[in-house]
């Protein structure tokens, strides 16, 4: 029977062991009746409930019963008296009716207990609680009969609790943690033959049963040292009902010493139970992790083969690549973990777990280190294949670009425009000759990744049908060098063509250059080409200069037809029409009509001028030699041209357009004339001496006459 069983009847406190002795050191049993009618049931349960504390040792030395009836009835006394029989009645040695005062004197001669003694077998004695004592030690009696021992009966009932409940908490957690230790201890040398209840757990807390064991120890030893100091020395807390007979003090300590040498034991099943339930864990992980790389993560890279076949689809790739890094990335934080808790696992290992735990460290990195280098792989593949695709995006543009270029009618304003459009055109040549020569860098770098990549079935190895990615690379840039090419073939026309614009604009800036060479040559003719010369010597320098005059016009003349007829052909070979072949041939010819015309009118002074001073000269010089006479048509000549000559100076020259232009200014005009009258004037002079000379002769001629006569 257990206190918690009946503890509202204990707490009534019907009966109760206080821990008094009697003077056979026989335990003390008080049964306090009251007023109010006592139940013969639950005195009969409490009676048994207290009787089954002691030891049988303490019971052999019998119980010393006192029934208090001072506040009682004489039928209720002698009832418990006459249960007291059924119940204990080996265990009881004496029976102390403590009565009231004057009360029952006339009842008790109608029954006698003493008399009852061999039938009831224990001494029944009536007393008044004063001669109590007489029975029993002062201090072996609670308050209530005069004595000084000190009795709480709540106190007891919730020690009794304590007691109880650790009792039969230590005794169930020792046999279970026995049969745990012996299961562990059975299962140790199979390992693999371990009973599925091997990992059974203890219903009760061993901690928490050792801690209460402990403060029932503690509690049990501190009133018990009082107790014996209380009762030795008069004073302090007297005797306390927590005796180790009642309560069992050694048996507290030898369960607390089986407990702590079975948790012992079975802190050390945990521990072996912890590090193979870790590693089970760890197993059971590593192969999680393996199971998936080498089947979800394997197939998911061996689906993912392709390289796309433009800028968009390589980008979708690679963004369905990153979500397979993502869902890998969760499982390779798993194996950092676990890959920590087996190096630590490792550390502290015992012999027998190393070589287990290294395979599976060993066996999880193979895998691990595996899938991370065909992920890293594919990254590279699908960023080379990015790389790819964009250089041949940007390279198509281009070749659009260059294209349009190319197919877009050309009117540039002059060379320069031409020259410029020259510069664009080879700079954009050169742009694509260098975003091929990237793309086919690129490419062979995507091709040799493509053949080197392999199976991503884990552990096979086998190629990947790459015929089709290859066919594609090789089509892209087999297309671009295509497109290259022909835009080249086009470039060289446009740039032959622009080369032949430039020409014709060349010919045609030439032809303008000449049209203004010529009247250059014109200007310069009416303005300074106005001597006429002061001899026949000079003359003859002056026309000497005006051949080699005209000869450069002439020549400047024929520099210009020759390219205005290279102009035309060119504009036919261009099949245009330029401003050059509308004014630059007419007003060639009109300045050269005009030159013409000066020239001549030119020559034609210059030829009289000669002549003039060629016969002057011949006056003036036979004419100086004494006795020499000249002919008068030789002066007649000299006068003729000469008056001829002036006259000519006054007239201006004609161009064929009608308009009229004088060589030089007239003062230049003037002095010219003035010169050549000084010339004929020295002539007049030169015929009067010789007619005065011929006179004179003649006159000498007739004076000699007569005289010969």
């Amino acid at each position: 029977m257990e206190a918690s069983t009946i503890l509202p009847v204990l707490k009534k406190k019907l009966a109760f062991l206080s821990g008094g002795k009697d003077r056979r050191s026989g335990l003390i049993l008080t049964i306090p009746l009251c007023t109010e009618q006592t139940s013969m049931e639950e005195l009969s349960s409490t009676l048994d409930y207290l009787l089954s504390i002691p030891s049988e040792k303490c019971k052999a030395r019998g119980f010393t019963v006192i029934v208090d009836g001072r506040k009682s009835q004489w039928n209720v006394v002698k009832t418990v008296v006459l249960m007291l029989q059924n119940v204990i009645p080996a265990e009881v040695s004496l029976v102390c009716v403590v009565k009231p005062d004057e009360f029952w004197d006339k009842k008790v001669t109608h029954f006698c207990f003493w008399k009852e003694k061999d039938r009831l077998g224990f001494e029944v004695i009536l007393v008044s609680a004063n001669k109590l004592t007489r029975y029993i030690e002062p201090c072996q009696l609670t308050d209530e009969f005069g004595g000084s021992l000190q009795y709480d009966h709540m106190d007891w009932v919730n020690k009794r609790l304590v007691f109880e409940k650790f009792t039969k908490e230590s005794t169930s957690l020792l046999d279970e943690l026995a049969v745990i230790n012996e299961n562990e201890k059975a299962s140790q040398p199979d390992k693999a033959s371990r009973p599925s209840d091997s990992n059974a757990l203890p219903s009760f807390d061993p901690e928490t049963v050792l801690q209460t064991g402990h403060e029932l120890l503690s509690e049990l030893q501190q009133r018990r040292f009082n107790g014996s100091e209380g009762s030795g020395g008069g004073g302090g807390t007297a005797w306390s009902p927590m005796d180790d007979e009642l309560l069992a003090q050694p048996q507290v300590m030898k369960l607390l010493d089986s407990l702590r040498e079975q948790y012992t034991k079975y802190q050390e099943v945990c521990r072996q139970r912890s590090k193979r339930s870790q590693l089970e864990e760890i197993q059971t992980k590593v192969m999680q992790v393996v199971n998936w790389l080498e089947g979800p993560g394997t197939e998911q890279l061996r689906t993912q083969w392709g390289i796309g076949d433009s800028i968009r689809a390589s980008q979708a790739l690679l963004l369905k690549h990153e979500e397979i890094e993502s869902q890998h990335s969760e499982w390779f934080a798993v194996y950092v973990e676990l890959n920590q808790q087996m190096a630590a696992l490792l550390s502290a290992g015992d012999d027998e777990d190393l070589l287990e735990l290294k395979a599976l460290q060993q066996q999880l990195s193979d895998v691990c280190y595996r899938q991370a280098s065909q992920l890293e792989f594919r990254q590279n593949v699908l960023q080379s294949a990015h790389d790819f695709h964009g250089t041949a995006q940007d390279l198509s543009q281009q070749l659009d670009g260059l294209l349009g270029m190319l197919c877009a009618d050309v009117a540039p304003a002059d060379g320069a425009a031409i020259q410029q459009t020259l510069k664009h055109l080879e700079e954009k040549l050169k742009s694509v000759e260098g975003a091929l020569q990237s793309l086919r860098e690129k490419g062979q770098v995507l091709l040799e990744q493509i053949s080197n990549q392999s199976s991503w079935f884990y552990g096979k190895d086998m190629q990947i049908e790459n015929k089709e990615n290859i066919d594609h690379i090789h089509s892209i840039m087999e297309d671009m060098q295509l497109r290259k090419q022909r835009c080249e073939d086009m470039v060289d026309v446009r740039r032959l063509k622009m080369l032949q614009m430039v020409q014709l604009f060349k010919c045609e800036e030439d032809a303008s250059q000449a049209v203004e060479w010529l009247g250059e040559l014109l200007d310069a003719l009416l303005k300074t080409h106005i001597r006429l010369g002061d001899d026949s010597q000079e003359a003859k320098v002056l026309l000497e200069k005006h051949r080699k005059f005209v000869d450069v016009a002439q020549s400047t003349y024929d520099y210009g037809r020759q390219l205005l007829q290279a102009t035309v052909v060119l504009c036919q070979s261009l099949r245009c029409t330029t401003r050059s072949s509308g004014d630059t041939l007419p007003r060639l010819n009109r300045v050269w009509k005009q030159f013409t015309v000066t020239a001549d009118e030119r020559q034609h002074r210059l030829d009289m001028a000669s002549t003039f001073h060629t016969a002057a000269d011949r006056i003036l010089k036979e004419g100086s030699e004494p006795g020499e006479l000249l002919d008068v048509e030789v002066f007649e000549e000299v006068e003729t041209v000469g008056k001829a000559l002036l006259d000519r100076l006054t007239v201006p020259v004609i161009f064929p357009d009608g308009s009229e232009q004088f060589f030089g200014s007239p003062g230049d005009m003037a002095s010219s004339a003035e010169n050549i009258r000084d010339r004929m004037k020295l002539v007049e002079d030169k015929r009067l001496q010789q007619e005065e000379a011929e006179q004179l002769q003649e006159e000498v001629a007739l004076e000699a006459g007569p005289d010969e006569s």
